[in-house]
């Protein structure tokens, strides 16, 4: 079925038909249907439908409804979009005539952005509720490996010493930013464009605040052109998810570097890795892996939204179509990235191997500082102790008083309790720096903003 038929004469060729449908907007059948249902209570309410034609029509509305939340709802090879698909099951039930009302003071252009509007609104609470639960996994995974050291890294070598805790609540903070971006996108996804018509609204007596008020949008839109022709908040959902995968990404390729034999931080459970059709000792985090190949992907569902805006005339052109597969691309793979990983993490078994006593090197050449030595002197005098060590073949656990001595005369013996990774640790006293007390202070905020 389609909605413009009446002033062609043939109709459309099969290749017309197989380029420009697209199903993909079938997902949008219960918003198209909440749409609708407040649509028709608007034109009732403005007189320009009876109250039993209103009666009628929310009643098949509702059945509809009902048939999609059953999963009985049957789309038609001839329907060409949810649209038309909801209004051609619309008139078998109550007739076609009194289907034919039911698009009244409304185009297919402020539809679908109504449509889509919805759909983002309801899925913004679901992946933020996702996000908050992949924190949960990773403030209590924190709290399981108590006070366990690791080393931190830059440049993927050994940096300082920190609680491996510290390092798991780092990405609780960046998942909480992901959050918070798409907290903020619903003030502006959140404004209803139904009435806004074609492009320059309609000369019926319509009523767009009863609609939004109905929708519990915060507000309707102030420009007509602006709400058909516009679709910034599509790229911005994506954008939200596209910089959650990235944040995910991150994540995966630690959880992977810390599978390994090489660094053995961390078993996953059978039931979230697989195997190898050729090695049988293999258990492989793929999880992980197809999260940190996936965000590329929605990276480029991105790139291609704001692609397609950028040479686009006001208001609509069939180009927007293209939208929702990129938005629904990353969104799906935003979803299921978040269960994958919070399950890896809620079900994994945490044994960090301590690092070398290189990552308190720092900590020696601060104790330097604290007696007066410019940092520069410091850093260089602490320098010379490695190079000496490492010429030696000995490690920093290694050094004697000797040691210390010959590098620097304000080197003393007792400062060998500071060559130990759990020594530096302790030794750590800045603000959200990785010390003990400050996994405590994050782990207790963190869970205030859980509930």
């Amino acid at each position: 079925m389609t909605l413009w038929g009446g002033r062609f004469s043939d109709g459309p060729d099969d290749a017309l038909w197989r380029f420009t449908v697209d199903l993909s907007d079938r997902r949008l059948l219960a918003d198209d249907v909440t749409g609708s249902l407040a649509h028709v209570a608007m034109l009732g309410e403005v007189g320009l439908l009876d109250q039993s034609d209103v009666a009628a029509l929310i009643g098949g509305l509702e059945a509809i409804r009902a048939e999609g939340v059953g999963g009985t709802f049957v789309f038609s090879d001839t329907d060409e979009d949810v649209h038309s698909a909801v209004e051609r099951r619309l008139g078998e039930i109550v007739g076609a005539e009194l289907a034919g009302r039911l698009h009244t003071g409304r185009s297919r252009n402020d539809q679908v952005s109504l449509d889509l509007r919805l759909y983002l609104r309801r899925s913004v609470g679901e992946r933020m509720a996702q996000i908050d639960d992949l924190c949960a996994a990773l403030v209590l995974a924190a709290e399981e490996v108590g006070d366990a050291v690791v080393a931190s890294y830059t440049h993927l070598q050994q940096a300082q010493a920190i609680p491996l805790a510290h390092h798991l609540l780092a990405y609780a903070w960046m998942l909480r930013r992901d959050r918070s971006r798409f907290d903020g996108a619903l003030d502006r996804i959140d404004v209803s464009p139904l009435g806004a018509g074609a492009s320059a609204g309609s000369s019926l007596p319509l009523q767009p605040e009863i609609v939004a008020r109905q929708l519990g949008f915060r507000a309707v839109f102030e420009n007509s052109l602006d709400a058909v022709g516009s679709r910034d908040v599509a790229a911005e959902y994506t954008f939200c998810c596209a910089q959650s995968m990235v944040t995910l990404s991150r994540l995966s390729e630690d959880l992977v570097l810390w599978s390994t034999s090489e660094f053995g931080w961390v078993t996953f459970a059978d039931g979230f890795t697989t195997g190898s059709s050729a090695l049988p000792h293999k258990r492989n985090p793929d999880i992980a892996e197809l999260a940190r190949g996936r965000a590329a992907v929605v990276v480029g569902d991105l790139t291609g939204l704001l692609a397609l805006q950028k040479g686009l005339p006001l208001t609509y052109n069939r180009d927007l179509q293209e939208d929702k597969r990129a938005v629904f691309h990353a969104d799906d793979t935003l979803c299921g990235a978040l269960d994958g990983l919070t399950g890896m993490i809620s079900s994994a078994r945490w044994h960090p191997r301590e690092p070398d006593s290189w990552v308190a090197a720092l900590d020696l050449a601060e104790q330097l500082v604290r007696r007066g030595v410019p940092f520069r002197q410091a850093h260089d005098a602490v320098g010379r102790l490695v190079h000496d060590l490492e010429s030696d073949g000995r490690t920093l656990a290694e050094a004697t008083a000797g040691d210390l001595a010959a590098a620097h005369t304000q080197l003393v013996p007792e400062d060998l309790d500071l060559i130990t990774p759990a020594g530096s640790v302790a030794a750590r006293t800045t603000p959200g720096g990785g010390s003990m007390e400050s996994v405590q202070t994050q782990i207790n905020r963190l869970r205030a903003e859980l509930g």
